[in-house]
């Protein structure tokens, strides 16, 4: 069925290139995405249209040749390199028989290609369930499709250098084309800073862009490059809105419940060996009970520990396991083991991308792979069933803080409650006193570095959706108006980027049940009540957990998947840090500002303030700055 893969490529517009060259480069594009697909590689090549494809294949379904790519297909006019995972595809493949198609093998693949050749890319798009990001050229009319999935699950970048249009699943294989030209983009570094990742459709490179979820990028011989949207979060979470589901709680948990367990079974098959993360959180203790509840033998379950118990769920995962009876491996990770991990993510992470999370995803994706090559995660439960602690803190302070006057505002008493040395979420708290708005509230508690455009001479002040003050005429609840941001932001950007590389850095496939389009038009058509109940985010899904694990395994305050990072800068990464964080070398990144960065590194490293996660996106960048920028370069703007 499937084959979860690097897909990249390039159209010399020019149509200049030789045959032999155009191969070789293309080869090398799919060299750079080795990890993503060890066990195959193809390219294809029309020097009359200057198109080249390349194609590096991890086997999950279907593992003989008759799933290699790039594939054409059956008459010849279409031409497909694809990275994902399409589920559910019998019925499709009925169909496609009994119009005459005569498939060749069994992979998700032939049905994607065969289908776009007989219905087209609009009506194929409309089919499909599952994450996934292809290319598709048209032989006859010369036309190139990129299309990425509803919820951005997998990554795609396009881009133009010169006379050469280039894409591909990560930025290393559009870097190793010859004509390819790194130039900070200042906008997007802002961004990052601001955010802790760069957000689609911006990249750090000027002139590059990340195709955004649930969007279909057409390029004509001789034309600019259209975009549409055939799947829109923003039209879902407004129907939600308009036309909440009528449905008491038992109905709405047993639709939840089968929901769920066809989105879980069908991302159980597989001819490799499969498994689960399991945190003993109610996200990832939900897939996994609806796994081993649907399995005939037990669940292979995975989860990591730490020594330091304020990061440590490997007990309650246990816990869970032992209740379900999977098969479980629990790794304890010493703190130099995941200090190991932190000179190898600018690798991984060819955009910068700092949250430090990072680093215990990949560890429990190295701990899985060892013995299988697909596993399923809880992402996204957060963002569907609003779980975030921050939706609670942000609608008590909109509650609270925005019905009084500015200056009649409890600031000094809440100075006052803080500990003598206070987090950088007590100062958020005292900060969002001063504003004036339901968006500026959310705005600040998700901002890393405040006014981020100071430290980048020349980018321009952010108006991203986060400032679109019309979101609360479509979707006028704060709660689900937050949900809705950070389903298309926050989750394709910061958490399924995550989890692609991290996974994809170890050749593993990581399947998202949690995030099935089905199971998130369901979830943005709940009403409050049945999202929200008793203080507490993921009312119904809690509900439907508790068919299969008892609440006393799962109830508990929620715990980050985070590494006591702040720790390490004092202590064991200070040399580490230290090293990229002189005035030499964040002048030559192309930052300003540079007197207070260091002003908050001391602070930090003396222990009278905690600049954990401003500091982590700065080293981070300072980091990637230094793997793939080798001597300063031009800047310019996007």
């Amino acid at each position: 069925m499937s084959i979860v893969c690097g897909l990249a490529g390039f159209i010399d517009l020019n149509q200049s290139s030789a045959p032999d060259d155009m191969r070789r480069v293309a080869a090398s594009m799919a060299a750079a995405l080795h990890h993503r697909g060890p066990d195959d590689q193809g390219t294809w090549v029309d020097e009359a249209a200057g198109i080249a494809l390349a194609h590096t294949r991890l086997s999950v379904v279907d593992l003989s040749p008759a799933g290699h790519q790039p594939m054409v297909s059956a008459d010849g006019r279409l031409v497909i390199i694809y990275n994902g995972e399409v589920y559910e595809t019998d019925s499709l493949r009925r169909e496609l028989e009994a119009a005459g198609v005569i498939l060749r093998g069994h992979s998700d693949t032939e049905v994607i290609l065969e289908s776009c050749a007989r219905w087209g890319v609009a009506a194929t798009l409309n089919r499909l369930v599952g994450m996934f990001a292809f290319a598709l050229w048209d032989r006859r009319d010369r036309v190139l499709c990129l299309v990425r999935d509803r919820l951005g699950i997998k990554p795609l970048y396009w881009g133009r250098r010169g006379p050469v249009f280039l894409f591909g699943s990560e930025l290393k294989a559009l870097r190793a084309h010859p004509d390819f030209l790194p130039e900070i983009d200042r906008d997007a570094l802002a961004s990052y800073l601001r955010l802790n990742y760069v957000p689609a459709p911006e990249c750090i490179y000027a002139g590059i862009h990340k195709l955004p979820p649930g969007q279909v990028l057409t390029l004509h011989q001789g034309g600019e490059p259209t975009i549409e949207t055939y799947w829109s979060a923003h039209d879902v979470a407004r129907a939600g809105a308009e036309q909440p589901l009528a449905l008491d709680d038992n109905q709405a948990e047993e639709a939840l419940d089968a929901l769920l367990r066809r989105a879980v079974s069908s991302r159980m098959i597989a001819d490799v060996p499969l498994g689960a993360f399991l945190s003993g959180g109610i996200d990832s203790s939900t897939v996994v009970a609806l796994m081993q509840a649907q399995s005939t033998r037990p669940v292979r379950t995975f989860s990591i520990g730490f020594d330091e118990s304020a990061y440590n769920e490997a007990e309650h995962a246990r816990a869970v396991a032992t209740h379900l009876g999977t098969d479980h491996t629990e790794l304890y990770v010493r703190a130099a083991d995941a200090q190991a991990v932190i000179p190898k993510l600018c690798e991984w992470y060819d955009e910068p991308f700092a949250d430090s999370s990072q680093i215990p995803t990949y560890l429990v994706s190295a701990l899985a792979r060892r013995q299988v090559t697909v596993a399923l995660s809880g992402d996204g439960g957060d963002e569907v069933f609003a779980g975030y602690t921050r939706y609670f803190w942000a609608d008590w302070l909109r509650r609270h803080v925005l019905a009084v006057p500015r200056g009649e505002r409890l600031l000094a008493p809440l100075r006052g409650r803080l500990p003598a040395h206070p987090g950088d979420k007590v100062h958020k708290m005292a900060e969002v006193l001063a504003l004036d708005s339901e968006a500026a509230i959310y705005r600040r508690l998700v901002t890393c570095w405040d006014q981020s455009e100071r430290f980048v001479a020349g980018a321009r002040p952010s108006r991203d959706m986060l400032w679109d003050q019309d979101l609360a005429r479509d979707l006028p609840g704060f709660f689900e108006r937050m949900q809705y941001v950070d389903s298309v932001t926050y989750l394709p950007d910061d958490i399924l980027t995550k989890i692609d590389r991290a996974s994809m850095a170890v050749s593993l496939e990581a399947r998202v049940p949690l995030i099935d389009h089905r199971v998130v038009q369901f979830g943005f058509a709940l009403p409050r009540p049945q999202r929200v109940r008793g203080g507490k985010g993921k009312w119904l899904l809690r509900r439907v957990l508790h068919r299969y694990v008892p609440p006393a395994l799962v109830e508990r305050p929620k715990m980050g998947f985070g590494v006591p990072v702040g720790q390490w800068l004092r202590g064991p990464l200070r040399g580490w840090a230290e090293e990229l964080i002189t005035p030499a070398r964040l002048e030559e990144s192309g930052l300003t500002g540079t007197g207070l960065l260091r002003q908050r590194w001391q602070e930090h490293v003396e222990g009278r303030r905690n600049w954990e996660p401003q500091l982590w996106s700065l080293l981070i960048y300072l980091a990637w700055y230094r793997r793939w920028m080798s001597a300063p370069i031009p800047t310019a703007a996007a």
